[in-house]
């Protein structure tokens, strides 16, 4: 009878542990006992502005900075593996690795630990779920993905004697080619023509926006990690060429670039922090879909506005939040 006993008991746990791995689900933890990696690729103001607030955002939750492990490749994405193997060595809870590339990386080191990505374009091309409503593994998170049909509505509203549209990007980066093949689409369905200079680092920046200077009128750059680290650099161009640059998101209109109908990396990043706490608390992954930004705004830098001779009226100002 004690045989039959202990076999029922190892197959009892057997199942135990078959159901705790298959769920993708975090072990419901205390705020107090939670270990949280957080990791970057690079600093720019858009990264920097999500860690920040993600981190502020889980500290009013009620985690404690000692519980948070910053790591930065330092814009070497070599460095990733290692930062990620790091963390899940020192047990971390959950991850949350912020932009596409390092969520892939993230993905492809642990398929147990759970992971919520913060500001991932495309997270089904980029092949981190199935789709935004079935997060069958054990990712989820919030996406940035770009509206581009409402830029460049925004676009032809601000600036209607646009006719050529430079892009310039890294098509190294999934989030920036799918929205410029998204751009393309609008502007051969409306008449508009489109030059582009592509980077691949930002020590191409100041040639690829020069390169355009004066076969275009107008540039347009979605949330690219590469072009938005050397902003101030493509924005000074721009500026001095009296071009407008439109952009995805609104730490790059902060950092020169004329507007955006776009991402509040604020927003995005308090909705990180929280679905991050939901699955520290026990929440299933497979029940936590992938979520898109709330409420995107319309944002228009009046800096730029006045150095490129754009006059923002007061409809304009009340339907942009302005950015002085």
């Amino acid at each position: 009878m004690k045989r039959i006993l202990s076999i029922l008991l190892a197959l009892s746990m057997l199942v135990c542990m078959t159901v705790s791995f298959t769920s993708c689900s975090s072990e419901k933890k205390a705020a107090g006992d939670a270990k949280i990696g957080i990791v970057q690729p690079m600093d720019h103001t858009s990264l920097n502005q999500i860690r920040d607030t993600i981190i502020a955002r889980l500290v009013e939750l009620g985690y404690s900075e000692d519980q948070i492990t910053v790591k930065n490749a330092s814009n070497d994405a070599s460095l990733l593996p290692s930062i990620f193997q790091s963390l899940i060595a020192d047990g971390v809870d959950i991850l949350i690795p912020i932009a596409t590339n390092t969520a892939q990386v993230a993905a492809s080191q642990t398929d147990s630990i759970p992971i919520v990505f913060s500001a991932a374009s495309n997270p089904v091309e980029a092949g981190l779920v199935t789709a935004f409503d079935a997060t069958d593994k054990n990712v989820t998170g919030v996406s940035d993905a770009v509206n581009v049909e409402a830029i460049f509505s925004m676009m032809q509203e601000l600036t209607p004697n646009v006719k050529t549209v430079g892009f310039v990007y890294n098509p190294g980066e999934i989030n920036s080619s799918t929205a410029v093949a998204s751009a393309k689409e609008y502007c051969e369905a409306h008449n508009l023509a489109f030059k582009e200079a592509t980077v691949s680092s930002t020590a191409d920046i100041a040639q690829a926006v020069t390169s355009l200077v004066g076969e275009v009128d107008a540039f347009f750059t979605a949330d690219d990690n590469t072009v938005a680290s050397g902003m101030t650099t493509y924005a000074q161009i721009a500026i001095d060429a009296k071009l407008p640059i439109y952009v995805g998101a609104d730490s790059m209109v902060i950092d020169g670039g004329l507007a955006t109908v776009g991402i509040d990396y604020d927003v995005l990043a308090k909705q990180t922090a929280e679905m991050a706490d939901r699955i520290l608390k026990g929440a299933k992954i497979s029940d936590t879909h992938v979520e898109r930004v709330a409420n995107p705004a319309k944002i228009i830098n009046r800096a730029t506005a006045d150095a490129i001779g754009i006059t923002i009226s007061d409809a304009m100002a009340a339907e942009f939040t302005v950015i002085d």
